[in-house]
C-alpha cells in the first residue's frame, strides 16, 4: 500500500502525464454523436481531504429539486462563466459556492483530460489537495448532501462495475463505483475511473 505521504506526489506525477479525453459514450461505441454539436466548457473540483492518516474525496449529492441530474452524485463544479479566467477558476468558484470551500485552501495537483458529457459539456476534472480543515456548508438550492469517500476506494479499479440502463430509447452502459449508500455512476464515475487508470502502473 502507498504511504499517505507519497500518495499526493504519486497523484501529482500521474496527472502530469498525457492521456486521452474521456466521454459518456466510451462504453457505447454504437451511439452516434450529434453532428455539429457545441461543447460548453466546465470545470469540476475533486477536493482531497486528509482525515488522520487517510485521504478522502469530497463529493456532493445534488438536490432532488434540480431540473438536471437531481439526486445524482457529483463533484462540486459547473460551467465556466464569463468572469472565470479558465475552467480551473470555474471549478474553484463553484466549490466555494456549493460546499463553502475557501479558495485559499485549494492546492491544485493537476487536471485530467476533458470529459464530454451527454449534456454537451466539455468538463475538465481539477484534482486538488485541501490544505486545512474547513466547515463544509452545502448550498441548499443545489446540494442535498456533501460527503467523503476514502480515496483508496475510488482509486481501486476492482471497485468499479459496468452497468446499463435504457436512455432515450437505447441501452446505455456506464461505470459505477458504489460506496455504502452512495451510488456513484455516470460522468462522475467515468472521470474517477480515468483518474484510477492514470494511477495504475
Amino acid at each position: 500500500m502507498t504511504e499517505p505521504s507519497s500518495l499526493i506526489e504519486n497523484i501529482r506525477a500521474a496527472l502530469a502525464t498525457t492521456g486521452a479525453a474521456s466521454s459518456d459514450y466510451d462504453l457505447n461505441p454504437g451511439v452516434t454523436l450529434p453532428q455539429g454539436r457545441v461543447l460548453r466548457p466546465a470545470g469540476v473540483l475533486a477536493p482531497i481531504l486528509k482525515r488522520g492518516d487517510e485521504y478522502h474525496l469530497l463529493l456532493t449529492k445534488r438536490s432532488s429539486a434540480l431540473k438536471h441530474h437531481p439526486g445524482q452524485i457529483a463533484f462540486p463544479g459547473g460551467k465556466q462563466d464569463d468572469g472565470d479566467a479558465d475552467v480551473i477558476a470555474a471549478a474553484i468558484r463553484e466549490a466555494q459556492e456549493e460546499v463553502g470551500l475557501p479558495p485559499e485552501l485549494v492546492e491544485i495537483l493537476g487536471t485530467l483530460p476533458p470529459h464530454e458529457t451527454v449534456t454537451s459539456f466539455r468538463v475538465t476534472p481539477v484534482i486538488a489537495l485541501v490544505k486545512d480543515a474547513f466547515d463544509v456548508v452545502p448550498e441548499p438550492g443545489e446540494v442535498e448532501e456533501a460527503f467523503t469517500v476514502p480515496l483508496s476506494h475510488v482509486l481501486n479499479a476492482d471497485n468499479y462495475v459496468i452497468q446499463s440502463r435504457r436512455w432515450r430509447g437505447q441501452e446505455r452502459s456506464y461505470f459505477a463505483v458504489p460506496y455504502g449508500p452512495y451510488y456513484i455512476w455516470g460522468a462522475t464515475a467515468r472521470m474517477l475511473r480515468a483518474w484510477t487508470d492514470r494511477m495504475t502502473p
